[in-house]
């Protein structure tokens, strides 16, 4: 995350999974936007194949619904870390609006898994999502941490 903006910052989450974030600061800086799902447009047949090959895929509203079905449904894995998402002739290609299309509307919420201070949407509202989109990943409220209490001999 610490790379040059426009570059692909790709993790294994868990060791089970692989997470694609894009880095957004400049160089040195760490700062990136999670990809947290996606709408498959184009290569559906690609993707349900590979997703179908990590597990089960049940409707194609769910390839790309969270951030390691997207992963798996793009075929990224970390071969693709540091992919420049900037050059057009580069291994993975963004699709850009076009300039004069009409923004979209979008709303924000809470960060997914985000306990403590950092979970306020109004201090920190980074979970943005498109409203009424059903292939945007499902909002989970993170686990309350448990206290340890020293055990008495």
């Amino acid at each position: 995350m610490f790379g040059e903006p426009g570059r692909l910052y790709v993790y294994r989450h868990l060791g089970l999974h692989h997470c694609v974030n894009v880095v957004t600061s400049p160089d040195g800086t760490a700062s990136a936007v999670l990809l947290r799902g996606g709408e498959v447009v184009a290569g559906a047949d690609v993707a349900r194949e590979r997703r179908r090959a990590a597990g089960v895929t049940r409707t194609d509203v769910d390839l790309a619904r969270g951030p390691a079905r997207l992963a798996v449904a793009l075929g990224l894995d970390l071969t693709a870390y540091g992919a420049d998402l900037t050059d057009p002739a580069g291994d993975v290609v963004v699709a850009v609006r076009a300039p004069d299309a009409a923004p979209r509307a979008h709303v924000t919420g809470p960060r997914v898994g985000v306990s403590g201070e950092g979970a306020d949407p109004a201090r920190y509202p980074w979970r943005l999502w498109l409203p009424d989109e059903p292939t945007v990943s499902v909002y989970r409220a993170a686990a309350p941490r448990r206290r340890r209490t020293p055990q008495t001999p």
